[in-house]
């Protein structure tokens, strides 16, 4: 088995997790670098299967978050197949599941099971609700948005919750597993010892809530939902252009100013009931219907080119093909082709950017049991790579 090059060269990482938050950080894992070993039940990961939307039959999910991976098919009910998944976790880096807490202990696959085959392993579990009063309950992503508050926040004042548009708290709870692998691994390079590293997405959630969270533990206020309003600033949110809605942002005294000169009401930055940033979070019934009344003379994509010539933060409000194509317009290049052939499957690339040390491309998601053969081969041989 040959391995990728990049900052993480040579950390063999054997990925025992499904669905999103976990296959999402073993593929930053593997963009940077690591070789990782996606391990699929008989029945497959069920992203394979969340569809539609699909490309040449294989959901869109799956493709999003299984690129840079070998995978190969272990039954851990069979002897043999369990054999291998526990020599595969001795010979591991870094082992990253999202079973239900405890569930793994029976096939000998649990943090305490495998470190004491493998002292350095750097075991990553993700659950939904961490593993002491919670670790019954199952984690999915919009039931801890339900669970956590944020379905509170999200919505018009006066209508249903929502929840958001994306799993949100799955890709956090990825994001911070990977930081706390990367962190656990610096921590091992520095005593050789590893670790067992722990995220649940209640957590994460309130983690990530951040303002709006500490508003309650911090000041013993509940927060509620605003719409598309911020609670501590104005104008932070869409206002009526002549032909839709636009974003507008002024965070500070000096923004508003830009913006009342940029809108042909420069009066507005020296009115005392809008002059400073409390002023107009308190009066911003007042000032909101001035600022429709001055936008209203112009279409969005005119203001769009006033403010932000202007220095205010503004923006339209877009469809996702459309913020694709700005990333392009802009040189963000978020597009790779991954593979080749009738196998490339095009997919967005990794958010970092290195100076010396790139994310690599190497291969596209893979089949169902498509390194089976090679990986077999290897685990009951040599250990080198």
């Amino acid at each position: 088995m040959t391995t990728p090059e990049g900052p993480l060269a040579g950390i063999l990482v054997a990925d025992l997790s499904r669905v999103l938050a976990g296959p999402y950080a073993t593929q930053q894992l593997g963009d940077l670098g690591a070789t990782v070993i996606k391990v699929e039940s008989p029945i497959g990961d069920e992203t394979r299967g969340w569809a539609p939307p699909e490309r040449d039959g294989v959901s869109t999910y799956y493709l999003g978050v299984n690129r840079n991976k070998r995978d190969v098919v272990l039954d851990f009910r069979d002897a043999a197949d369990l054999a291998l998944a526990q020599e595969l976790t001795r010979r591991a880096d870094v082992v990253i599941e999202n079973f239900k807490p405890g569930g793994l202990a029976k096939f000998g696959l649990d943090y305490e099971s495998v470190s004491s085959r493998n002292p350095g392993v750097v075991y990553t579990s993700i659950s939904g609700f961490g593993s002491a009063g919670g670790a019954a309950l199952p984690g999915y992503d919009l039931i801890v948005q339900a669970m956590s508050g944020l379905m509170s926040l999200t919505g018009d004042p006066d209508g249903p919750a929502y929840r958001s548009g994306v799993s949100v708290f799955d890709v956090m709870s990825g994001m911070n597993a990977l930081v706390g692998t990367l962190a656990a691994l610096r921590h091992r390079d520095r005593t050789g010892e590893g670790q067992h590293v722990e995220v649940n997405l209640l957590s994460t959630a309130l983690a990530a809530m951040a303002n709006h969270s500490s508003t309650v533990v911090a000041a013993g206020t509940v927060p509620f939902r605003m719409g598309n309003a911020h609670p501590s600033l104005f104008p932070y949110e869409p206002l009526p252009a002549a032909d839709g809605e636009i974003i507008i942002v002024a965070a500070n005294n000096a923004q508003f100013q830009r913006l009342a000169a940029a809108i042909g009401r420069p009066q507005l930055a020296d009115d005392p009931r809008f002059a400073q940033t409390e002023q107009r979070n308190v009066n911003r019934d007042e000032l909101r219907p001035l600022l429709v009344e001055a936008l209203a003379e112009r279409t969005i994509a005119e203001w769009y080119e006033v403010l932000t010539a202007a220095g205010i933060a503004c923006g339209p409000v877009n469809t996702i093909d459309k913020g694709i194509a700005l990333a392009e317009h802009l040189g963000l290049e978020p597009v790779v082709k991954v593979g080749s052939g009738e196998a490339e499957v095009p997919m967005i690339r990794n958010p970092i950017t290195f100076s010396r040390t790139r994310p690599a491309y190497v291969s596209p998601p893979p089949a169902l049991g498509q390194h089976n053969d090679e990986i077999k081969e290897w685990l009951r041989g040599p250990e080198s790579l």
